[in-house]
C-alpha cells in the first residue's frame, strides 16, 4: 500500500461514500459473529456436559477444538484470498460458519459437536483476516484507520457480550440456543453481503505451497495448545514441552521452507520492510496485553474479591466498552496523524494503567479499579490498532492479505502466551491473591514496553521503507 503515513498531521480526512461505509458494517457482522461465538460457549461447557451426559475433560473440546481450528485455517487465509478473491472468500467462510453453527444446534452428542465446532473455527479463523483484506483494498491507506475503527466496534464488543448474552440464554432456553443466536446474524451478514461486498479479483496463480501449510498448520495449533496446556496445568510437564517443541520445530521449518521458496504459502520476507517490522512486533505485544488481561482481570474479580462468574462478567463490561467506544475515534485519529504517535500514547497509556496493578489490592475501592480497567481498555485500542495499520501501510497492495495473515497470527500467539503466563503467574500462590496477581500485573507491564519500544520503531522507520 502507500506509504501516505508515517508522520505529520492531515488537514482533512479523506471522505468515505455511503456504500462503503455499508460495507464496512457488513464486514462487522461477520466479525461479531465469531467473536461472539468464541466467548459465548465457554458460559456454557458444563451445562453442555450435563445434557449430554458427557465428561467435562472431553466436553472442554468443545472450546478449545474451536481455538485451535481457528489457528489451523487462519494461515491459509492470504493465499485463499489471492486465489478466490477477498469477497467471495469471505462470503463462503460467512456460509460455512452459518451452517456450522446449525449443525452445532442440531448436534445429537459431543462427538459430532466438537466437530461441527472445529467446522466453525476453520471458517471463524477466516472471517477476521479475510475481512480486513476486503476493507483495506476497498477504501484505501488514507482512509484505513477509520474503516478498522468500525470493525474494532465488533472485535472488543463481541466478547463481553457474548459471556453476558450466554448468562441469559442458558437462563431461560437449552443450550443449542447459544448457537442458533448466530443463525440469524450470519444470514443478515450473507444476504447484504452478497449486495455490497466486491468479490475481489482471482489474481493468483501460484499453487499451493503445501510442505508450508502443513508446517504452519502444525506448528501454530500446537503452540496454541502447549501455551493453554501450560496455563491451565500451571506446570511444564513432558507432554507440554514434547508439544512445544513440535511447535518450534515445525515453525522454525515453516520459515526456512519459506525463505528459500520462490512462491511460499505467504511472504515472511515483508519483515525486511522497518515498518511492517515495527507495526508486527507491536502487534504482537498487544495480543499479550490483550489476552493476558483478560485472565488476570477475570480471575481479580472472582478469586480476589469472590464475585462469581456473571458478577466478574459485569464488572468487565467497563473495558469492553472503553475499547468499543474508543475504536472509531482511535481510527479517526489514525487517518489524520498517521499510526506512530496514536500507538506511542496508546503504549504509555497501557504502562500508566498497568503499573499501578502491581500494587492494588484486592480491597481496593471499586471505582479506582474502574478507573484503571477503563483507561487500559481504552490504551490497547489506542496501540493494536495503529499497530496493525502500520503494518498493512507499509506494502504493496497486492501483499495485504499476506501482511493482515501475519499480523493476525502474531497477534494470536501473543494472546495464547499472554494469557498462559498470567494464569500460570496467578496459580503459583494461591494462597496469597495480592500477591499473585501483583506478579501477573508485573508480565502486562513488561508487554506495555514492549509495546512502547515497537511504537518508537514505528515512527522511528524511514519512509523509504514503505513501498509505493
Amino acid at each position: 500500500m502507500s506509504a501516505r503515513t508515517a508522520s505529520g498531521a492531515r488537514a482533512e480526512l479523506e471522505p468515505i461514500d455511503a456504500r462503503t461505509w455499508r460495507l464496512c458494517w457488513v464486514i462487522v457482522l461477520g466479525a461479531f459473529a465469531s467473536g461472539l461465538d468464541a466467548a459465548i460457549v465457554n458460559v456454557g461447557l458444563d451445562t453442555m456436559s450435563r445434557s449430554l451426559g458427557a465428561p467435562l475433560s472431553l466436553t472442554q473440546w468443545v472450546a478449545s477444538g474451536y481455538l485451535l481450528a481457528l489457528a489451523v485455517s487462519l494461515p491459509a487465509a492470504g493465499w485463499l484470498s489471492r486465489r478466490l478473491g477477498s469477497g467471495r472468500l469471505w462470503l463462503l467462510a460467512l456460509a460455512a460458519f452459518t451452517i456450522a453453527s446449525l449443525g452445532c444446534a442440531l448436534a445429537p452428542s459431543v462427538e459430532l459437536l466438537i466437530v461441527a465446532r472445529v467446522l466453525q473455527g476453520l471458517s471463524g479463523g477466516i472471517l477476521i483476516p479475510t475481512g480486513q483484506t476486503v476493507l483495506g483494498q476497498a477504501v484505501g491507506p488514507a482512509r484505513l484507520g477509520r474503516a478498522m475503527g468500525t470493525l474494532g466496534i465488533a472485535v472488543s464488543a463481541a466478547p463481553a457480550i457474548g459471556s453476558l448474552l450466554g448468562g441469559v440464554i442458558l437462563r431461560y432456553a437449552p443450550w443449542p440456543w447459544l448457537f442458533v443466536i448466530n443463525l440469524p446474524i450470519g444470514a443478515t451478514g450473507l444476504l447484504l453481503g452478497r449486495r455490497l461486498i466486491p468479490r475481489g479479483e482471482s489474481s493468483n496463480t501460484q499453487p499451493l505451497h503445501r510442505t508450508g501449510l502443513v508446517l504452519i498448520a502444525v506448528g501454530l495449533p500446537a503452540l496454541v495448545y502447549a501455551t493453554t496446556r501450560w496455563g491451565d496445568t500451571g506446570h511444564l510437564d513432558a507432554g507440554v514441552l514434547g508439544v512445544a517443541a513440535l511447535a518450534i520445530l515445525a515453525l522454525a521449518g515453516f520459515v526456512l521452507v519459506s525463505l528459500r521458496s520462490a512462491q511460499p504459502l505467504f511472504d515472511v520476507g515483508l519483515y525486511r520492510l522497518g515498518a511492517f517490522r515495527a507495526g508486527a512486533i507491536t502487534a504482537f505485544f498487544s495480543g499479550v496485553l490483550i489476552f493476558g488481561s483478560g485472565v488476570l482481570f477475570a480471575l481479580y474479580f472472582q478469586l480476589g474479591r469472590g464475585q462469581s462468574p456473571f458478577q466478574a462478567g459485569i464488572s468487565l463490561i467497563g473495558v469492553a466498552a472503553a475499547t468499543s467506544i474508543t475504536a472509531p475515534l482511535t481510527g479517526r485519529w489514525v487517518d489524520r496523524s498517521g499510526p506512530a504517535p496514536v500507538a506511542l500514547v496508546g503504549a504509555l497509556l497501557a504502562l500508566a494503567t498497568t503499573l499501578p496493578l502491581i500494587w492494588l489490592p484486592v480491597t481496593a475501592p471499586l471505582w479506582l479499579v474502574q478507573v484503571l480497567l477503563v483507561g487500559f481498555g481504552a490504551a490497547v485500542n489506542l496501540v493494536a490498532m495503529p499497530a496493525g495499520i502500520a503494518a498493512y501501510q507499509a506494502v504493496p497492495a497486492n501483499r495485504l492479505p499476506d501482511a493482515i495473515t501475519q499480523v493476525n497470527i502474531l497477534q494470536r500467539v501473543g494472546g495464547s502466551l499472554g494469557g498462559a503466563i498470567c494464569a500460570v503467574l496467578i496459580a503459583r500462590t494461591p494462597a496469597d491473591p495480592a500477591a499473585a496477581f501483583s506478579q501477573a500485573a508485573m508480565a502486562l507491564v513488561v508487554s506495555a514496553v514492549g509495546c512502547t519500544i515497537g511504537a518508537l520503531l514505528i515512527r522511528s522507520s524511514r519512509a523509504g521503507d514503505h513501498p509505493a
